[in-house]
């Protein structure tokens, strides 16, 4: 009698437990819903395997030599010219909640087109008061269409100039969506829709310049 009364206050412990630990979760996820999103730098950026630097002097396509950038011309050729970047993602928690999730779907919009989408699987936790939780993100996708499509061409270009850190050159505007995901004994849970914001792409991403 005894043995099973030790039994079922082991198992209303256990879930006791287990009920505390996907309040906390939701609680957490909540919290990282709240949280403030800025890019404050990129690097590592590369066009057709291309340090993105290189093409600081270019202003339209019409600048783009491609006898002088053979890689970018058998990319285009391919109708496979690859964009590989790294972006540092600094979360704020204006809460007074720890923000935590176990994973983060993302997309990146440039004119409304979709440029990059994937996932970060890795836990992020963002802690109250203690500044900015700074999260690199490696993005990579095929970008020829946009170098080929009339309507999103200039923007691609002007967005190209700002990361080469080409001094002057004008901003463009992305549009970041990201979506945390929850990992509740062993089944993910998504975060109901999209964390959206829009942010300006320049030079100064690149300079190491933070305004």
């Amino acid at each position: 009698m005894k043995k099973q009364i030790w039994v079922i206050a082991i198992l209303a412990t256990v879930g006791l437990f287990t009920s505390c630990g996907v309040s906390r979760q939701v609680s957490e996820a909540k919290a990282f819903g709240d949280c403030k999103y800025k890019i404050a730098s990129a690097d590592s950026v590369y066009l057709a395997g291309i340090d993105i630097r290189e093409f600081r002097n270019i202003k339209s396509m019409g600048d783009l030599d491609l006898a002088r950038y053979p890689r970018l011309g058998l990319a285009l050729l391919r109708k496979d010219v690859p964009l590989d970047l790294r972006v540092n993602l600094d979360i704020n928690n204006p809460t007074r909640k720890k923000a935590a999730i176990n994973q983060m779907e993302y997309k990146v919009l440039l004119t409304n087109t979709e440029i990059f989408n994937g996932f970060l699987n890795e836990k992020i936790e963002v802690y109250p008061g203690t500044g900015s939780t700074r999260v690199p993100v490696k993005l990579s996708a095929n970008v020829y269409k946009l170098l080929t499509n009339d309507a999103t061409r200039d923007e691609f270009i002007n967005m190209v100039l700002a990361l080469s850190g080409k001094s002057g050159s004008k901003p463009t505007k992305l549009t970041l969506k990201v979506k945390p995901t929850l990992d509740l004994a062993g089944k993910q849970i998504n975060y109901p829709g999209y964390i959206t914001f829009d942010q300006d792409v320049t030079s100064d991403m690149i300079l190491g310049i933070n305004k």
